[in-house]
């Protein structure tokens, strides 16, 4: 079925967005979707481009079309605009309420399927799309759910008064720098000091340098006479 507006269904039955500009690889996903082992579980809109996929969500020229669809299948490589950056486009739209992406790609890459995931894809599929892999579009449904009603029931964070006073007070700004002038003036007045005593002991080392070299001196000519 291609893509044409807002599209009513039964509930409990997934609207699916198909994207891919592969004749084939798009008829074979709708075959499986639609076939008697989904049991009606799926409703299949297709498009073969990603811009017309934008153009259906809304998100092409700041549209603001409401969503009619709870999950998008969208192959990686295609002409003009990517699957990757469909991706990213559908992830920026709301945060806290995601639609879940599962992207499809004919190549088995490690470095392409940790770039989609890292990109917040839900799950990623080699091609072309068999029935083993049915589950595993539910299972990204399933969380995706869980995931959007955890953002609604999350309360706002809100900092303490004590807190969020001093980070925001400038008082608090002033008073860390009163603190930090009066702790080098303190340390000024100590500095000379603290130089005095460091000439003191070093005069009274050399003090008993010297009296122990003229101790050493006259030991040596007490003991000459005796000598000679």
């Amino acid at each position: 079925m291609e893509a044409a507006g807002v599209v009513e269904v039964e509930e409990g039955v997934m609207r699916v967005l198909l994207v891919d500009d592969s004749p084939v690889d798009r008829r074979v996903a709708q075959l499986l979707l639609s076939s008697n082992s989904c049991a009606g579980s799926f409703h299949v809109i297709a498009v073969d481009s990603a811009k017309k996929a934008m153009e259906f969500l809304g998100l092409k020229d700041g549209g603001g079309k409401e969503q009619t669809i709870d999950m998008v299948l969208t192959d990686y490589c295609m002409p003009e605009m990517t699957g990757y950056d469909l991706l990213r486009a559908i992830k920026a739209l709301n945060p806290l309420k995601p639609i879940p992406v599962i992207v499809m790609s004919s190549e088995d890459e490690p470095q392409r399927i940790s770039r989609c995931l890292n990109a917040g894809a839900e799950d990623y599929i080699v091609k072309p799309l068999q029935s083993k892999d049915v589950q595993r579009l539910r299972n990204c449904s399933t969380a995706a759910a869980v995931v959007a009603k955890r953002n609604n029931n999350k309360p706002p964070l809100v900092l303490p008064p004590s807190s969020s006073a001093a980070a925001t007070s400038p008082s608090s700004g002033r008073r860390a720098a009163m603190v930090l002038h009066s702790s080098s003036v303190e340390l000024s007045q100590y500095l000379p000091l603290l130089l005095k005593l460091v000439v003191l002991l070093c005069a009274v080392l050399c003090l008993g340098e010297l009296l122990h070299r003229w101790s050493s001196s006259c030991g040596r000519c007490s003991l000459s006479p005796w000598r000679a």
